[in-house]
């Protein structure tokens, strides 16, 4: 009976602490629509604890203590929309503890978890689902930056492999090169967005050249503080992947996709690029033997 308490006030104690975060979510949020989203969230989940709490008469659960700091931190650099899915990643998990609970509970009890469960299964998804956030209308624009970027100067960079052995010198093309590539990327992207009503075309155009661009300078760093170029190349390299996995896993969260297919095609994609561009930059280097010169 004791363990059945204990998961009892634990389960209150997780609809508590998320009662708290959707609360001081909306109360941040400026979106009159967004707001009425989170205070419905908050309200629901505050019924859910009442409930687990009303199992153990006389318990008084306490919420997790950094939860309602760190995840409106959260919010403030990731959004709203990121936060909230993000709190909701778990729910497969809690449905599938909930159904197991089921035979368990006391007959006068199951009625009010089965409606519990269909809270996690689907309105919680439903509403998570009509959040709207501007940042997110940009999130393609964001992914073409930063995944054309990190292809295509890890490319520049791993021809340099067999082209020079000056770090320095290759860490300047990329620079040069990812600048003009940005300029480009921008300007395709302005072009692109003025076809779409519902999205600013200079705003889609500095997104994109600024997630290139600052992609650019995170590759490029490594060659500016590390002096063999194969050593440079791994570190520019893991920073790419990092990068990559950082945004792969927002977008995952956001969209309900599945991380590691995505992450596993844009990690192949980029290495592939960056061995198809060392044969060439090997070739190149051969023939006109450029790692005999100074440059």
């Amino acid at each position: 009976m004791k363990s059945t308490s204990a998961t009892y006030i634990a389960r209150a104690r997780n609809e508590l602490t998320e009662h708290l975060i959707y609360g001081k979510l909306a109360r941040r949020e400026k979106n009159p629509e967004n707001r009425k989203l989170l205070e419905k969230l908050s309200a629901q989940e505050k019924t859910h604890y009442e409930f687990w709490k009303s199992l153990v008469p006389g318990s008084d659960p306490k919420p997790h203590a950094l939860a309602p700091i760190g995840i409106p931190l959260l919010r403030t650099i990731f959004g709203v929309t990121f936060t909230t899915k993000f709190l909701e990643t778990h729910e497969s998990a809690s449905i599938a503890t909930y159904t197991s609970m089921l035979a368990a509970m006391p007959e006068e009890y199951k009625g009010r978890l089965r409606e519990i469960i269909e809270d996690e299964r689907s309105h919680e998804r439903g509403l998570l689902g009509e959040l709207k956030e501007r940042r997110i209308a940009y999130i393609g624009f964001i992914a073409l930056g930063l995944a054309d970027a990190i292809v295509e100067i890890t490319g520049v960079h791993a021809g340099f492999l067999g082209v020079t052995g000056s770090t320095f010198i290759a860490g300047i093309s990329g620079v040069i090169v990812g600048f003009a590539a940005a300029i480009s990327m921008g300007s395709a992207a302005y072009i692109q967005a003025k076809q779409d009503t519902g999205k600013s075309a200079i705003v889609s155009g500095f997104t994109t050249w600024a997630s290139y661009f600052v992609s650019v300078i995170f590759l490029a760093m490594p060659y500016f503080f590390i002096t063999t170029m194969i050593a440079a190349f791994a570190a520019s390299t893991t920073i790419g992947i990092l990068l990559l996995a950082a945004f792969t896993f927002f977008g995952a969260v956001v969209f309900d996709r599945k991380f590691w297919r995505e992450i596993s095609e844009s990690v192949g994609l980029m290495l592939g690029t960056a061995l198809a561009t060392y044969m060439l930059g090997t070739i190149v280097g051969k023939v006109f033997h450029t790692g005999d010169r100074s440059f």
